[in-house]
């Protein structure tokens, strides 16, 4: 179904089903959680009070069941210490009945998530530019030592360089996290890696039984490694792919310490993570003392009661633990952004100004400029026949399948000793090089699509290959066409810096407007995840695939769970520098320092040259260097997203389970676009006025700020005051902002503009999205 949804129909649809606690379940469906929000624990959690919240879930599903030795059996994980609730084998009636009690807030299915990763798929670490905080403006954070970053995702390789401890003190005493080896002896944590655990019980009820070398969380993957050592790898000299990239690798909060949680596993059906297994290690990484927890991973849209990531998120919020998450891989279509609470700092993907260039270089003496992290290369300056994959197609292959080159559809001899041109899309890159290979290709030209425009990928094909923009794609194929014998060279891969334009948006990042709240700009934020390189694990080849024998202890990978990491990094080092700031003073500095504007210098563009917009890259692409001295603040706390979701149309007794205390909502309920959130969105400026109400925090020096305006196209926007003086630290100010709608004709659409507080040293910038 095509995402182009009338959002106030929508959103009366999401208010209904929130309103009557439904189901989103089939009747297949055989393991459910049983949300009752959070736990009244007083002072420590201990093991008895663990145990009798335990008992509690027996009692309950007990009454359900008609013997709490059923229910025993029935219940797989008790979510014991700040999230209450359980995960249990439930036929769709039994869960619906226990949805209809008054203590439940939701009962959802164990759906399963996926990794925000593009792998060598398509949809569905070392860095050369200004994106990485300078050793001189974060020295006061000592590189975020005093902070634990834990990550949700596969897991890590504990031998991997980026987790040495060399030069650490001793672990945080407050730390109170496990290294779960107790079945894999060759796992090792130290005070670097202070503590590894795996959840794979939802998983097992999704999959079946397991066998015991799912018992450790060491990464067999490759993904959990990567985007943990960019969040807060170990500074690492001498890293590259194949001789390429060669520098000096670490991450964001390089000095921290840093915790792992497996929750992923090998894929089913295209997915690894369940929410059983989210949920149980959220539970443990809030309780552990995490400050940051990073998670690479999504699943489609949902309410946020229905919403493992969400919910995590907000009992980690509760904590003061900044949760950043990925806005998913399923761009360039809009409203496809998932992990879209307002407690929640979701990022986007773009490039940096590196790159992985091969050239192809046709008979006509044309070049065209592409990437490949290719580990073989053709002879020098030799030429070989190109053609287009489709007419190298074996007998029994649709001509699809050949344009694709599938695995099986390419004729050996028709391909022998030929570079193949084939069609970027649905089976893997890397696998589209290994059929040309197997059927006696000498290299490979991977093509982009319109929709793929710009969007290059540097991959570690398993045989000389290049991928191509739409554009040199199209010219290619012309050469081919028109010529009586073509022929080509591929060139060797190289690492070229200083690339122009950058960033530039990647286009498979989810774009925003949030279907769940569209009150909300989602992302919030852009920062690289494209040909990202960071640690990676020694069990599996740079490609995971099988026929790899290729291992290496760094990888480059794309996707907007390399970009969340980064964000992760930085909100670490915030978290040190300033350990008395919110979650949102800290995603506020994220975010109002950012910029939209690429290297050129010019505005940041999609993969197709078109201008991008707030729905691909939030607030902008993240600038470091400037988020620790933001000047002002946007803040938030708990009972602020408490009246956001009453005016979501949650009712009162949902959401005082849910927060944990008896919380009545404000009255009148604030208007959803009232959030004292960084950025400003009106979904639909129906009336010829809207005002909207913003509160800014100072955390500089006493100063007079004043405020400039861009425009949205069609609206006029004022602002009162049009100053605020600020004399101390923490004063806060309150401003309105009056969006008119221009008179006359106005096209119908989202318009964007942004409002800017300076004092001329600090640049505070909130985009402003409107719908006509």
């Amino acid at each position: 179904m095509k995402l182009t949804h009338n959002f106030s129909f929508l959103l009366l649809l999401l208010l209904v089903h929130m309103s009557s606690k439904h189901i989103l379940a089939s009747k297949d469906s055989s393991s459910y959680v049983v949300y009752f929000g959070a736990h009244s624990h007083v002072g420590e959690i201990t093991e008895d009070a663990m145990d009798r919240v335990k008992e509690t879930h027996y009692d309950f599903l007990g009454s359900f069941t008609g013997s709490r030795e059923r229910a025993t059996d029935a219940i797989f994980y008790s979510y014991t210490k700040h999230i209450n609730g359980f995960a249990a084998h439930l036929d769709h009636d039994l869960a619906y009945e226990i949805s209809k009690h008054p203590e439940v807030v939701s009962v959802f299915p164990n759906k399963a998530l996926k990794l925000h990763t593009t792998r060598s798929w398509d949809f569905l670490g070392l860095e050369h530019n200004s994106y990485v905080p300078s050793s001189s403006i974060w020295r006061k954070a000592r590189f975020g030592e005093d902070t634990i970053i834990a990550n949700l995702d596969t897991g890590v390789w504990p031998e991997s360089k980026s987790f040495r401890d060399e030069g650490l003190g001793p672990i945080p005493s407050r730390w109170k996290g496990i290294c779960q080896n107790q079945k894999d002896a060759t796992f090792h944590c130290n005070r670097k890696l202070i503590g590894a655990r795996y959840f794979n019980k939802g998983y097992a009820a999704a999959v079946g039984h397991l066998n015991s070398s799912f018992d450790s969380p060491r990464d067999l993957d490759g993904h959990g490694s990567h985007t943990l050592s960019t969040a807060a790898g170990d500074f690492v000299p001498g890293v590259s792919i194949f001789g390429q990239g060669n520098g000096t690798a670490k991450g964001g909060s390089p000095r921290a310490r840093v915790a792992a949680y497996k929750v992923c596993w090998p894929p089913v059906k295209g997915n690894e993570c369940y929410d059983a297994d989210v949920l149980a290690a959220f539970d443990a990484a809030i309780h552990d003392g995490a400050d940051v927890i990073s998670v690479s991973l999504g699943g489609e849209p949902t309410s946020f009661f229905n919403d493992s990531v969400a919910i995590g998120s907000f009992h980690a919020a509760k904590k003061r633990i900044v949760v950043v998450c990925s806005a998913g891989n399923s761009g360039p279509a809009d409203s496809t952004v998932s992990n879209v609470a307002p407690w929640q700092i979701t990022v986007g993907a773009s490039t940096m100004d590196r790159e992985f260039a091969s050239n192809l270089v046709l008979g006509n003496g044309k070049h065209y400029k592409g990437q490949s992290l290719s580990s073989t290369a053709l002879p020098h300056a030799k030429f070989y026949p190109i053609m287009a994959s489709v007419n190298a197609k074996a007998k029994n292959a649709s001509a699809l399948d050949a344009q694709l080159c599938k695995l099986g559809s390419l004729d050996p001899i028709k391909t022998k000793g030929k570079i193949l041109v084939c069609l970027r899309g649905q089976n893997g890159r890397v696998e589209k090089g290994r059929a040309v290979a197997l059927g006696g290709g000498i290299g490979m030209v991977l093509e982009n699509t319109y929709v793929t425009g710009n969007d290059l990928l540097a991959d570690p094909h398993v045989l000389p290959a290049t991928q191509l923009t739409s554009k040199d794609s199209f010219a290619v194929s012309r050469y081919i066409s028109q010529t009586k014998k073509p022929i080509a060279h591929i060139t060797p891969s190289r690492t070229d810096l200083g690339l122009k334009p950058a960033p530039v948006m990647a286009s498979f990042s989810s774009k925003g407007p949030s279907i769940v709240a569209p009150q909300i700009l989602k992302p919030d934020i852009t920062a690289p995840g494209v040909s990202v390189i960071a640690a990676y694990t020694g069990a599996v080849s740079p490609t995971n695939e099988q026929f790899d024998p290729r291992r290496l202890l760094f990888n480059a990978i794309s996707g907007t769970s390399m970009s969340c990491p980064h964000i992760s990094g930085i909100a670490g080092l915030l978290k040190t520098r300033y350990p008395s700031w919110s979650p949102a003073a800290i995603r506020s500095a994220i975010m109002t320092t950012a910029t939209i504007m690429d290297d050129i210098p010019g505005p940041i563009q999609n993969a197709t040259n078109m201008k991008a917009t707030p729905f691909s890259f939030g607030a902008g692409h993240v600038q470091p260097n400037l988020a620790v001295n933001p000047g002002l603040v946007y803040d938030l706390g708990i009972k602020d997203y408490l009246n956001f979701l009453c005016s979501l149309g949650y009712n009162a007794s949902q959401i005082s389970v849910f927060s944990g205390n008896n919380f009545t909502c404000s009255s009148p309920k604030i208007s959803l676009v009232n959030l004292n959130y960084p950025s400003i969105t009106v979904p639909n400026l129906t009336s010829s006025k809207v005002t909207v109400s913003r509160t800014v925090k100072n955390v500089g020096r006493p100063s007079m700020y004043t405020v400039k305006v861009n425009n949205p196209q069609g609206v006029y926007v004022a602002v009162k005051p049009t100053s605020l003086n600020f004399t101390k630290v923490g004063e806060q100010k309150t401003f309105k902002v009056i969006l008119v709608k221009s008179k006359g004709n106005v096209a119908k659409g989202y318009v964007f503009g942004e409002l800017v507080w300076s004092d001329k040293k600090h640049r505070v910038r909130s985009p402003i999205v409107v719908k006509l």
